[in-house]
């Protein structure tokens, strides 16, 4: 309960901070609307299909979720067929906002990207359920793997022999994260650590402790490689290719990956350390948004035009129960509990969150 309260703390004060984000009217809670149910005359299940947008961290917890909302789905009269398709964040909602695709769901790795860029458009809720932290993943085969460690793992990846990686941050909340946790640890150190690992690598630089991330991210050397998500480069590691790569803690432990938690001044894990995580900030040339650090939290929505809306929902519903965060915390992914809601929450799962507005 500790944990939990600290968690939802923390949420509350990010949630006011957040760019966008929904003040709104109070939602009260008049209950939940009856599950979808088939007709008693019913002899054949509905075929039906959902679509998924989602962050490519979140794809080991929602396949099994998918898999397991299916057959409670065929109790519901439903033969569904679910089609997720993972990306890093901003490419997830762009995907909406600037392709025009159609999508039911979206789920983010970071849920500040629905206020401001889903939010009054393209939905006018969102539920905060997950959260996770960055740690640096490798193998037996890196180079130095047995020297490595919470102490000295910017002087490891600074040598000239190591390679190292982390996702776009125009398109992945963990490529933005990744190089906001080498300026936090600026701070932390007292070192030029994003000097040393960004800026003499890569066209990202900072001004203070503001980084700008170009629209065209370009590699000055071979010592760093960045793919459109995180989870890109997690072959490239078990490889052998690539050295050491920045990770979510939950997808480094679902692919039994070795790897180095980092201080929790910089790790983005620690609720009570928003305040010190925000002296760090980025500016995507993909939006024009600017970014605060912050603690992970991730986000999920149904969106208005959801081309199977009532199911989608369900799924939801599904997603946000108990079995949900079973689920999650199978796969190594922390649950918030129980998820908080903003917006116009929804009647079928104002029982399954905390609404806040």
């Amino acid at each position: 309960m500790k944990r939990a309260s600290l968690i939802l703390i923390g949420i509350f004060l990010l949630a006011i901070i957040a760019s966008g984000c929904i003040g709104g009217n109070e939602v009260k809670d008049t209950g939940t609307k009856e599950s979808i149910a088939p007709s008693s005359e019913q002899t054949e299940l509905k075929k039906s299909t959902l679509k998924i947008f989602h962050a490519g961290s979140l794809s080991e917890p929602l396949k099994d979720v998918s898999e397991a909302f299916r057959e409670y789905a065929k109790t519901l009269g439903y033969d569904v067929e679910i089609q997720a398709e993972a990306s890093g964040s901003v490419m997830a909602v762009r995907k909406v906002t600037d392709l025009g695709k159609k999508a039911d769901i979206v789920a983010l790795a970071d849920y500040t990207l629905i206020p401001q860029l889903l939010v009054p458009n393209y939905t006018d809720f969102y539920v905060l359920f997950a959260t996770n932290e960055i740690v640096i993943a490798f193998t037996d085969k890196s180079k130095y793997a047995d020297e490595i460690n919470s102490n000295n793992w910017y002087e490891i990846l600074a040598r000239e022999d190591v390679s190292f990686g982390f996702s776009d941050p125009n398109q992945d909340p963990c490529g933005y994260r990744s190089v906001m946790v080498m300026k936090l640890a600026d701070i932390y150190y007292g070192k030029p650590i994003f000097e040393t690992l960004v800026e003499r690598n890569t066209n990202i630089y900072a001004e203070g402790n503001h980084i700008v991330a170009p629209k065209e991210i370009q590699i000055k050397t071979d010592k760093v490689v960045i793919r459109p998500k995180e989870t890109d480069l997690t072959g490239l590691v078990e490889s052998g290719s690539l050295d050491y790569y920045f990770i979510y803690k939950s997808v480094a432990m679902q692919h039994g990956l070795k790897f180095v938690e980092l201080p929790k001044e910089i790790n983005l894990k620690d609720f009570t350390l928003a305040d010190y995580y925000g002296q760090v900030s980025i500016t995507l040339g993909s939006t024009g948004k600017t970014i605060k650090a912050k603690p992970i939290v991730y986000g999920v929505t149904v969106l208005k035009d959801a081309p199977n809306k009532e199911l989608a929902l369900e799924y939801l519903k599904f997603l946000l129960s108990e079995r949900g965060k079973e689920i999650f915390e199978k796969n190594y992914q922390d649950f918030i509990w129980p998820p908080v809601g903003f917006g116009n929450i929804p009647e079928e799962i104002k029982n399954e969150v905390e609404v806040e507005g």
